[in-house]
Parts: structure tokens; C-alpha cells; sequence
């Protein structure tokens, strides 16, 4: 968790000495900062491999779902194909009660 924001930073003060700020103090505060910002960057690092691994999962289910699509169109096709088959069958049987008659 981050310890520093944006006010924190811009509201810090420190305190004068007679020579100056006091070198403690500035040199504690700034190595908060710099912890916050390798937290921060970790975080960041983190967030972008997560970032890259649901791209590939996404990618995968992507071409998963044209697959699965283009399998669908070929199965309805088929049935379609079946449906005039049958149809055709049905109609000659049926031409052929009439003529024979």
C-alpha cells in the first residue's frame, strides 16, 4: 500500500536549521518517496503482465469462437442439405403414388 499521494508531497514541510533544512529529515522523507515509487512500479509491472496474459486468453477465446462459428455454419448447412434431401424424397415418393395411379 502506498504510504505518499500527490497532497502529502506537495504539503511537506521541513524544518529549518541554521544551516538549512534538516539533512535527516529530508533524507527520511525522500526515501519514503523512493520506496513508494518502486512500489509503485511494481504494482505497475504486475498490472501490465496481467494485462498481456488476458490479451493471450482473450486472443485464444477469440479464435476459439470463429472456429466454433465456422463449425456451427458447416452443421447448418448440412441440416439444411439433409432438410432438402428429405424433401425431394418425400416429393418424388409422392409423384410417383400420383403418376402410378
Amino acid at each position: 500500500m502506498s504510504k505518499l499521494n500527490e497532497q502529502a508531497i506537495y504539503n511537506k514541510e521541513f524544518n529549518v536549521e541554521f544551516k538549512g533544512y534538516s539533512t535527516l529529515e529530508v533524507d527520511t522523507f525522500l526515501d519514503q518517496v523512493i520506496l513508494d515509487y518502486q512500489y509503485f512500479n511494481f504494482e505497475l509491472q504486475k498490472a501490465k503482465e496481467i494485462i498481456q496474459q488476458l490479451q493471450q486468453q482473450n486472443a485464444l477465446l477469440q479464435s476459439k469462437l470463429i472456429e466454433a462459428q465456422g463449425k456451427a455454419n458447416v452443421l447448418s448447412n448440412v441440416d439444411n442439405n439433409i432438410n432438402q434431401v428429405d424433401l425431394l424424397k418425400r416429393l418424388a415418393k409422392l409423384e410417383q403414388e400420383v403418376y402410378n395411379k
